[in-house]
This record gives C-alpha cells, structure tokens and sequence, in this order.
C-alpha cells in the first residue's frame, strides 16, 4: 500500500427529512445563493422544503445551471456574487449543480482569468464557502473536492481539485430522488460504478481494505442499481444507491492505492463534442478500455471476475472476457447503451476525439501513463 494523508471535512446528513436541519448547519446570518438546475426542485417539492428551513435568511436564487455545468453560465453567476455581496453558497441539486457551484466558490476568489482555475489548474489560495444538498445519486462531488467544467464555445470540457471546495455539509435524504426519471437514476447507478472501478481496477499493491470496501460498492450496486428502476419509491433501495455513490469518491477507497481515470477523460472529450451523458461516455469506453489493456489489468480483472461476478473458470482468458462481458451486460441491463453507434456515432468520429486528447495534453493515461494517443484511438475505435 502506498503512503497517503486522508482528511474529508464534509459533514453528511442522511436521511428522511434532513432538509429541515439547513437553519443548523448554515452560518447564522449568511446571505445565501441558492443555486440549481432547470427547475425541477420545484416540481418535486424540494424547493419548499429547502425555502422553510431558510426562513429568516436572506436567500437568493441563480437558476439554470446545465447537466454539464456552462462556464459561460457559471460566469453569470459570480458576477451575481460579487454584485450582491453573497457570503454564501447552497448547491442544491445533482452533481452538476454541485461541481458549477463550486466552480463559483473558486472563481469569485480567484484575482485571474477565471479559464486559468480549468486550464492552467491554477494554485488557488481562498474559495467561498459552501454546504449542498443533494437530488441526485452519482459524482460523489457532494463530499469532495473535484469540480468539472464545460466551455461550450471551445468544446472542451475540464476538471479541477481542491481541498477548498469540499462543501461543508451535504444534506442526503433519499426520498427526494423518488422522482428521478429512470436515465438519471441509470446514469448514476453508472457513474458510480465507474468511480469505484477507476479506482480498483489497475494493479494489487496489497491494499484489502481498499480492495474489499471497492468490491462491496460494486456489489451493492450491481444488486441495487436494476431495483432502483424497477421498484423506485423503495426507500431502503434508494439509500443504499444514494450512500454507495458518495462513498465511491469521497476519497476512502482511492487512499493508497494506484488510481486509473482514463476512462474519464477520454469520456470527457465525447460529452464536450457530442453531447452524450456523462455516464453514456463511461459505459462506452470503459468496456473497451478493460480489453485493451487486459495486460497490464490482469490480476485486478481476474479477482474482480471472481469476487464480484463469482467466476469460476480455470481458463483466466475465458473468464477475463467474461467479467468485461457481465460488466457491459450490467450497464446494458441498468439501459445505458455501451457502443458509440448506439448514440448514432460513427467511426470517422474517432479522429475529432484524438485530437481533443492531444489538444488537451492527455497523452500518457492511465495508471502506468502508458494510454499514448495511439491506444486512446484503439480504445476508442473497439468502442465504435
């Protein structure tokens, strides 16, 4: 296992009716900017709910921020910051209303061109404070510090990190999901899946712990995910899905051991040119990215065939092409096609994509760097 330092100040609040405990965890006296996305919190009835337990603070509202969360949007919003003299900031909303917010809290601080936080992973020194609560199940992001950003002008869509924008609190109440149509509920059952595999899936370095809290994430989610569709006001089924996404990326299970993320990032680049789901992009490449570097994967696909898929067999090819197969059959089952051409994406796409890669500098991905340009396009070409 390798040396790490571990720190998650998110405080969590799970559960039935938490919403209520906002007036405790918010600063007294804070002015605050509630953020979220197309309005749906007001359909559902969370809106209200959030509005009641504010009563007596000064509340204002910023609507609007997209499934992948605009720069050009976010921007609106930190002039509105600045302008109104804001103290403080409550995402409410899934994972893009979470990571946009954050982006706020960093920009507002930053004295640079905002751009620079996404491109030049400027060093940042002070961010606004935040605390959210969360609507819907997948990035984690309610209980870390990662953020991820589209600029639709330029096609490009960027990450950062930092221990600053960890939210304060994060209020999780399972029964606010009951509404989700089922390609959300889906994505995000996906999403998960993949954190917990970025992070398991790459090469033993004699982590169990980690190895075990990882390969029970992804059986709860294998169990739970098709549930959450099929029977969606089960509350037991929800706040298994809901606890198993934050605790896929809040760190726990990535501390000391080698870390993969490439299926992400080539993900990225299909979500900013075509315009695919987050989740969609990852259950596309991640399939053909398991094949094409079986090698150097292994023995992590081997145990994970076994101890997650309860493969038995004793041709380890075999059984390798298998634990690939029942994990495409998985995000097929949850209803999240896994091949480019579901999506209407041809082969001749596959150029574009590599040169947004390259473009973007990620040229050595992977956890041994060794995803060059040239494999991304084989990766992305068995994807087709």
């Amino acid at each position: 296992m390798f040396n790490f330092s571990y720190q998650n100040p998110t405080r969590i609040v799970f559960g039935q009716g938490q919403i209520k405990e906002l007036a405790k965890l918010v600063p007294a006296n804070a002015k605050i900017l509630l953020t979220y996305g197309g309005g749906s919190i007001k359909q559902n009835g969370v809106y209200q709910q959030v509005m009641q337990a504010l009563e007596g603070f000064e509340v204002l509202e910023f609507s609007g921020i997209e499934p992948n969360p605009s720069f050009e949007t976010l921007l609106k919003a930190v002039e509105m910051v600045k302008q109104q003299d804001i103290t403080y900031l409550l995402p409410v909303g899934g994972g893009s209303v979470i990571d946009g917010t954050k982006f706020i809290a960093a920009a507002v601080a930053y004295a640079g061109d905002p751009w620079d936080i996404l491109t030049r992973k400027a060093k940042l020194t002070q961010a606004m404070p935040l605390g959210c609560v969360l609507t819907l199940p997948a990035t984690g992001t309610e209980s870390n510090g990662n953020s991820v950003v589209t600029r639709y002008s330029t096609q490009e869509k960027l990450s950062f990190a930092s221990p600053l924008v960890y939210p304060q609190f994060a209020i999780l109440d399972p029964t606010v999901t009951y509404s989700l149509p089922p390609r959300q509920v889906a994505n995000g059952v996906v999403d998960a899946f993949v954190h917990v595999m970025e992070q398991y899936m790459t090469y033993p370095v004699n982590a169990p712990v980690q190895d075990r809290f990882a390969e029970g994430l992804l059986l709860t989610l294998i169990e739970q995910g098709p549930l959450a569709l099929s029977d969606p006001q089960n509350y037991d089924v929800r706040a298994n899905v809901m606890w198993a996404a934050t605790m896929a990326l809040n760190g726990l299970i990535g501390q000391g051991v080698p870390q993969d993320w490439a299926t992400h990032m080539i993900g990225h680049e299909i979500t900013a040119v075509h315009g695919l789901d987050h989740a969609q992009t990852l259950a596309v490449v991640l399939p053909a990215l398991l094949n094409e570097q079986r090698a150097q994967k292994r023995e992590k696909l081997l145990q994970y065939g076994r101890r997650v898929w309860g493969l038995q067999h004793a041709d380890e090819e075999r059984l390798i092409d298998d634990a690939i197969s029942y994990t495409r059959a998985f995000f097929e089952q949850m209803g999240v096609p896994t091949r480019l051409a579901d999506y209407g994406i041809k082969a001749e796409a596959v150029d574009e994509l590599v040169n947004k890669l390259e473009q973007h500098q990620l040229l050595k991905l992977g956890e041994h760097g060794d995803i060059t340009l040239a494999v991304s396009r084989k990766i992305l070409q068995a994807a087709v």
